[in-house]
């Protein structure tokens, strides 16, 4: 009996639940089809948002922006655990302050861009790079169609792919707020929640203080804004007290993702396929 029986076998017994009918398996709830009609959706709304504006950008093909999304706590050589046990999830461990075209090292961002856009980003001068990024992505540079749909989170986009991403989902969909409904539907079946409790004491022992892993992220994500002036300061501009505060931020994200890590996959992973098995078994999507 693994460790996933032996804590939670008074709920084992729970009712199977079906996944309602239209629930996808993927990102925001959508099958794998409608994930690609979105993805080529946005960014030919966003192409076509750029020329209006005076740029040039092309449509990145879904397999760009889902490489994009794959790249997403991952480096060449390096297990998932290896990555994270280096780098935590690579949100602030990464940081330059460099718009993501630029990035010579790990970025999720450029990826999902596509080389051509990259190519055309670094063909303009810096002023024209700042209108150019400030035209596609707003405020978060950081926030690129890819980086949006991995972390289920459009609420930081900004620019033309706001605009388009508009277009695209629903309403509720753009908001901070917005949880994809089958997680939303695994976190209610009481083996989860028995889980997830199990999770936060064992984080809490740890000094962590979350209610869900989903919420680390953002945090780290927040905590890293506030301290870069939303991701505009240059990490070789930064005072030595800035930079002491950012490696005492990347310290903690390492911390805080190793142990959330560990404790996803040794107890939260294999509750989770066990309710998506139940909720998808009468369906295929």
């Amino acid at each position: 009996m693994g460790l996933f029986a032996v804590l939670f076998a008074p709920a084992i017994a729970a009712a199977q639940a079906q996944a309602p009918k239209g629930l996808g398996t993927e990102e925001f709830g959508m099958s794998p089809r409608e994930l690609v009609q979105a993805i080529e959706k946005t960014e030919e709304l966003i192409a076509r948002c750029m020329r209006e504006q005076g740029f040039q950008y092309i449509a990145a093909d879904h397999n760009t922006v889902r490489a994009g999304m794959a790249a997403d706590k991952r480096l060449p050589g390096l297990s998932e655990e290896e990555f994270v046990s280096r780098y935590g999830f690579g949100v602030t461990t990464f940081y330059t302050g460099l718009p993501p075209q630029l990035a010579t090292g790990y970025s999720p961002a450029r990826v999902g861009l596509g080389e051509r856009n990259v190519q055309i980003f670094r063909k303009l001068s810096p002023a024209d790079q700042v209108a150019y990024n400030r035209a596609l992505l707003g405020d978060d540079v950081s926030s690129t169609l890819a980086v949006a749909l991995e972390i289920e989170d459009l609420s930081r986009t900004g620019g033309c792919t706001r605009k388009a991403l508009t277009e695209t989902f629903k309403p509720d969909q753009l908001k901070a707020t917005h949880y994809n409904p089958q997680d939303a539907l695994i976190n209610k079946d009481p083996r989860m929640k028995a889980a997830l409790g199990y999770w936060q004491r064992e984080m809490k022992k740890a000094g962590f203080e979350y209610g869900h892993p989903d919420e680390i992220e953002p945090d780290l994500r927040n905590r890293l804004s506030a301290l870069t002036e939303g991701g505009k300061l240059l990490a070789s501009k930064m005072s030595p007290d800035q930079k002491a505060a950012l490696r005492k931020l990347q310290d903690y994200e390492r911390l805080v993702s190793a142990k959330s890590f560990k404790m996803q996959e040794e107890v939260l992973a294999p509750v989770e396929e066990r309710i998506q098995e139940e909720l998808f078994s009468r369906k295929v999507q």
